[in-house]
């Protein structure tokens, strides 16, 4: 079975099952892992180096474990590759804010938003929880969908042994952004020892989040009848108004299309922050923006499957 086939069926599942709550997904297991070594290490003096070895064992780890997975079985490697992709998922708990907003329970959509960001959703009015909902659903558009595709369809390129490296690339993507998610923070615990996992997150989203922004959001956008001329002009413009370095990148060409403008007042484990913005304020905040992000989030999915299927067979 070619890798195309492999991945489109994995891509298919995804659309189809997304990550039920009940399925023990290989990301709890990299999630655990991360905690038990981290429970073993932190107490040393050199918290970078630290933060440094457990960036690598766990990003070995999952490279080598995936790579015998895949030597094991085709189908066991569709249904792992099928766990790195997030696209039915994370539109669903985009959509959930949006019916709990709508239904007018606002603490419950704070309540349910707190699951989905780092920040502080406890005070938020309306506006910011739509807001707060829509960048992250921008941000995740790369991190759970574009880069694990990005790099699935780079590693089949690799042949080791008869085994293609896509699902070794994919859940190492994985493994990355998990270790971010988990230490990657600029607080008093994380600051030195989340150091390292963050600046590979930041490396392996470089080339993810400008081929999304660029490239296929913008096809997305216009595909949906939002046009192509403003997102681009965003993105250009206020992409790099963001901390992170591959996170303003999405998020310009969402504000963009929609018409909205994120950043602004954020609060961070009780700090208040303000953060740059991003787009023009063309219009307020409404739920209704919820599942316009919902859309692009989909095409966008879709857009970037062509693209690199595309690019793979030209290769």
């Amino acid at each position: 079975m070619s890798f195309v086939i492999k991945i489109w069926i994995a891509y298919l599942l995804d659309l189809i099952a997304g990550d039920p709550y009940w399925f023990p997904h290989p990301i709890r297991f990299i999630g655990k892992y991360i905690s038990l070594i981290e429970s073993k290490i932190y107490g040393f003096k050199n918290k970078k180096i630290c933060g440094g070895i457990l960036a690598f064992l766990v990003i070995l780890t999952t490279g080598i474990v995936s790579y015998y997975i895949s030597k094991t079985s085709q189908y066991l490697e569709i249904f792992f590759l099928y766990t790195t992709l997030a696209t039915k998922s994370l539109g669903a708990e985009g959509i959930k804010v949006y019916k709990i907003l709508k239904s007018g329970d606002l603490e419950r959509a704070q309540k349910e938003l707190s699951y989905l960001v780092s920040r502080d959703t406890g005070e938020m009015d309306e506006i910011q929880v739509v807001r707060s909902t829509m960048e992250t659903i921008a941000e995740n558009s790369v991190d759970g969908i574009i880069a694990p595709m990005f790099y699935a369809f780079l590693g089949s390129l690799v042949v080791v042994d008869g085994v293609s490296l896509a699902l070794p690339l994919a859940m190492g993507y994985k493994a990355v952004n998990t270790l971010d998610s988990m230490v990657g923070y600029k607080n008093d615990r994380y600051i030195d020892f989340g150091m390292v996992s963050a600046k590979i997150d930041d490396l392996f989203n470089l080339i993810p989040a400008r081929i999304s922004g660029l490239i296929i959001i913008p096809i997305a956008t216009f595909l949906l009848g939002m046009g192509i001329k403003r997102p681009l002009k965003i993105f250009f413009r206020d992409r790099k108004n963001h901390s992170s370095p591959n996170s303003g990148h999405p998020e310009a060409v969402f504000a963009g299309a929609i018409g909205v403008q994120f950043g602004g007042k954020t609060r961070y484990f009780g700090k208040e922050f303000e953060k740059p913005t991003i787009g023009d304020k063309l219009k307020e905040f409404q739920s209704e923006d919820i599942k316009k992000c919902y859309r692009i989030m989909f095409m966008t999915s879709l857009v970037g499957m062509a693209l690199f299927t595309l690019a793979i067979e030209l290769v």
